[in-house]
């Protein structure tokens, strides 16, 4: 019996427009930031430049009422980000749509699954 990989996974993305959009690396930044209290290190656990990270807090920033993501700057301690309030209620109801898109659309992703062709011969 062939190995059948990773199993699917969903990939959501939110689109307000006017270019304000909120996916799955904005969302493991945030989770990255809540976890590590610095942008620069959530960035490198992504594989991502510090101005990259940095660019991707602005965008949140701008398109929500309040910031998301608060930076300290450096001192005797140095510097450092949290989530605010409003960064921990964005990222909860992210995660929370993206456990409802996963949970509905199982038995879609289940059939969608069963008409891929067999990838075990690599073709």
């Amino acid at each position: 019996m062939t190995d059948p990989g990773p199993p699917p996974a969903l990939r959501l993305r939110v689109l307000f427009g006017e270019g304000a959009m909120l996916g799955p690396g904005k969302a493991d930044l945030l989770d990255g930031i809540r976890d590590a209290g610095s942008i620069a290190a959530a960035g490198r656990a992504m594989g991502m430049s510090y101005k990259r990270a940095w660019s991707l807090v602005e965008e949140m920033n701008a398109a929500f009422r309040a910031p998301l993501v608060a930076r300290t700057r450096g001192g005797p301690r140095g510097g450092g980000a949290r989530l605010t309030e409003t960064g921990e209620a964005v990222l909860a109801h992210y995660r929370a749509l993206e456990r409802i898109a996963a949970e509905a659309g199982a038995a879609e992703i289940a059939a969608l699954q069963g008409l891929l062709a067999d990838m075990s011969d690599e073709r």
